[in-house]
C-alpha cells in the first residue's frame, strides 16, 4: 500500500469516527461550552464597538445639539421680544381708551393727546418731553393731565416737541383746593420730586384722604382737575398756615401718554396784582 492510499484511510477513519462520536452525542457538552463563549466573545466585541461608535460620533452630536440649542435660543429670544411688543401694545391700547374715557366724561375741554419722548436728566428738575409742538397748536402754559389726575403744564415749545414741567418740579405751584375740607392752599413741588399743600388756613379741618383738586385761581389752570390726596398733616399753633404732604393722583414714573387741554389759555395776572412800595 502506497502512502497516498494510507493518508486517505486515515483521513476516512478520523472522519468516520467524529460522525460517529457526534451521532452518538458525544461533542453536546462540547458544542454548548463553545457556542457560550462564542457569545461572551461576541456580546463583548459588541460592546465595545458601540462604546467606540459612540465616542467617535459623540462630538458630532455634541455639536449638533450645541446649533439646536442656539436656534432655540434665538427663537425664544424673538418670541419674548413679540411677547413684550404685544403687551406695550396692550398697554398703549389701554392708556389711550382711558383717555378716550376721561374726555368723554370732560367734554368742557378739548384734548391733544401726545407720546413721551423724553425725561429730565438732572435731579433738580422734573419735566418730560412729549411729541407735539407748535405745528400741532401747542402753546406755553397749557394743562397737560392723564385720566389720573393733572400732571403739569406746558413750559416750552418748539416746532414738534414740547416740554411740560411737572407739578412736582420745585419750580411748579398749583392753587389748590381741598374737597372736603372747602379751602383753598397751595400744592409745591420739591427738589425730591414730593409734592406738598402748603398755605392751609389754621381754621380748616383737614383729613389724611381728603382729595386735592385745582382751585381755577390765578388763571394758571382750570378747576376741578385732581391733584392728590392728603397724606399727613402738620399744625402748629405759632404758624400762620397748616401743611400737608401728598399722595400724587398721577404715577409719574410711568407716563407714557397724556393729554394737552388745547382750548384753556392762562392768564397772567400779575400786572392786576398791587405793587407793594419799599
Amino acid at each position: 500500500m502506497n502512502s497516498r492510499s494510507l493518508q486517505t484511510t486515515i483521513i476516512f477513519l478520523v472522519v468516520g469516527g467524529i460522525l460517529a462520536l457526534a451521532l452518538g452525542g458525544f461533542f453536546g457538552s462540547a458544542s454548548r461550552q463553545f457556542s457560550s463563549v462564542l457569545i461572551e466573545l461576541q456580546t463583548w466585541i459588541s460592546s465595545r464597538f458601540l462604546g467606540v461608535q459612540d465616542f467617535v460620533s459623540a462630538p458630532r452630536d455634541i455639536a449638533s445639539l450645541r446649533t439646536r440649542n442656539a436656534e432655540l435660543e434665538t427663537q425664544v429670544s424673538q418670541l419674548q421680544a413679540q411677547v413684550i411688543e404685544l403687551q406695550q401694545r396692550v398697554n398703549e391700547t389701554e392708556i389711550l381708551a382711558a383717555l378716550v374715557d376721561f374726555s368723554r366724561t370732560n367734554p368742557e375741554s378739548t384734548y391733544k393727546a401726545a407720546a413721551v419722548i423724553g425725561r429730565d436728566p438732572s435731579p433738580f428738575l422734573h419735566y418730560i418731553i412729549i411729541n407735539r409742538g407748535s405745528n400741532d397748536d401747542i402753546r406755553r402754559g397749557m394743562p397737560v393731565v392723564t385720566n389720573q389726575g393733572l400732571v403739569g403744564r406746558v413750559d416750552a415749545v418748539i416746532a414738534d416737541a414740547a416740554r411740560v414741567q411737572l407739578i412736582t418740579d420745585p419750580g411748579s405751584a398749583v392753587n389748590s383746593s381741598l374737597q372736603n375740607a372747602k379751602t383753598t392752599a397751595v400744592t409745591f413741588g420739591s427738589v425730591t420730586g414730593d409734592i406738598s399743600l402748603d398755605m392751609i388756613s389754621q381754621n380748616a379741618v383737614v383729613q389724611p384722604g381728603d382729595l386735592i383738586l385745582t382751585s381755577g385761581l390765578g388763571g394758571g389752570y382750570p378747576s376741578d382737575i385732581p391733584i392728590g390726596q392728603v397724606i399727613t398733616l402738620r399744625s402748629l399753633e405759632f404758624q400762620l398756615f397748616q401743611q400737608a404732604t401728598i399722595q400724587p393722583a398721577v404715577d409719574f414714573s410711568r407716563l407714557a401718554i397724556v393729554l394737552v387741554i388745547t382750548n384753556f389759555r392762562p392768564v397772567d395776572i400779575a400786572p392786576l396784582e398791587p405793587q407793594t412800595t419799599p
